[in-house]
């Protein structure tokens, strides 16, 4: 298993080092040796887990949600609980997606029913009502 500083870590996923050292304080990824002198060294495993997270924040998961969800990918061979997993969040963003919808749309209906009545005001005002 080869073993790469953070610069090449970062070349590799295309992802900075300060976002690499930002998912290192959100426990997303850890380094898999720390040298005396405070260099860190990355592992394959490591490059995988960044890609995972890349991955699952396409797919518009939060990090706090991905901190839930990225070991299940790396105990389960066949990422199956951690793809049953991201389901089930999928499905939650997707039911409030749609109640903020329903929401919305009642919020435009109230909204165009105060500006028509307004626009009736400044017309009668004005004389034209």
């Amino acid at each position: 298993m080869s073993k790469m500083q953070i610069g090449e870590l970062a070349a590799r996923t295309g992802l900075s080092q300060r976002t690499i050292h930002f998912y290192e304080e959100k426990r997303l990824i850890s380094p898999s040796e720390r040298e005396g002198r405070g260099y860190r060294y990355y592992d394959e495993q490591t490059l995988r887990r960044l890609e995972k997270i890349s991955a699952l924040k396409e797919i518009g998961l939060s990090l706090d949600e991905i901190a839930g969800v990225i070991d299940l990918y790396f105990q389960d061979e066949t990422g199956i609980m951690g793809k049953r997993r991201v389901l089930e969040i999928l499905q939650g963003h997707l039911k409030g997606t749609e109640a903020r919808i329903v929401s919305l749309q009642g919020f435009r209906k109230d909204t165009k029913a105060s500006i028509k009545k307004l626009e009736g005001l400044i017309a009668k005002a004005e004389g034209r009502g």
